[in-house]
């Protein structure tokens, strides 16, 4: 439904996963246009709406209208993260196709380094590996974060990545057949992607990003709900990857 029509050629291709992002969309357009402008390789950006509850649709809708190299998906239903970065990615016709949380919490300043590698075929695969400042507000997602990171390793061999960061770039070929043995919609497809990806033996690398907490943003995360959930989809994915083998 979604595998894109390659006319021309499109060095990479860029998905913006949003669910009510109204409060910080603007600027974060504005700021990621800029940096992808600043680069010399053609470029499409991919918004994908998961059902917002607020006006993120008709922005995304009027970002379209401006730019030639914007467009959109709009979903019927709140699906989840994870398909609805997959539908972006389904409907790239980018060499590289990556995505990055549009709150911004890591700049957008890394997407050039991270396209190149693999536009210089040094990487197949390349994700942010998150830095944190210390701060009160940080210490907690920090220190969930690396629990996550040991526990997840431990259960189906991650090799200790930051699976979970919201800022990865693959070759868009080498990744689709992937993306196609994930079944998880919301937020635990970002860990099945990348043992996957690291099982299939691509090539994996790790760039260090600075995340700076916005605070003034609600975060779509909830603390107990979201660990719980991850715990349960651990157990459930070494289970499934161990009876296929």
């Amino acid at each position: 439904m979604y595998d894109a029509i390659e006319v021309k050629r499109i060095d990479v291709s860029l998905v913006l996963a949003c669910y009510n992002e109204e409060p910080v969309f603007a600027g974060s357009v504005a700021r990621i246009v800029k940096t992808l402008q600043q680069n010399p390789w053609s470029f499409e950006i991919i918004f994908v709406d998961d059902k917002s509850g607020d006006d993120t649709a008709s922005a995304i809708n009027q970002v379209c209208k401006t730019y030639s190299f914007c467009r959109a998906i709009y979903h019927k239903a709140n699906t989840g993260r994870g398909r609805t970065v997959g539908d972006g990615i389904r409907a790239a016709a980018g060499t590289v196709v990556g995505y990055i949380d549009i709150d911004l919490e890591v700049s957008p300043v890394y997407i050039s380094d991270m396209v190149s590698l693999i536009l210089e075929n040094s990487a197949d695969v390349v994700i942010g590996k998150r830095v944190y400042r210390t701060s009160p507000s940080s210490i907690l997602r920090e220190v969930l974060s690396r629990g996550y990171q040991w526990l997840s390793d431990q259960t189906v061999g991650t090799g200790g990545m930051d699976t979970e960061t919201g800022y990865k770039f693959f070759n868009r070929k080498k990744i689709l057949p992937i993306l196609a043995k994930t079944v998880r919609p919301g937020w635990f497809w970002d860990t099945e992607i990348m043992v996957y990806a690291r099982g299939a033996g691509l090539r994996i690398v790790e760039y260090p990003v600075l995340f700076l907490r916005r605070i003034d943003k609600e975060s779509s995360v909830r603390i107990i709900e979201d660990t719980w959930d991850y715990l349960v989809n651990l157990w459930n994915f070494r289970r499934r990857i161990h009876e296929s083998t």
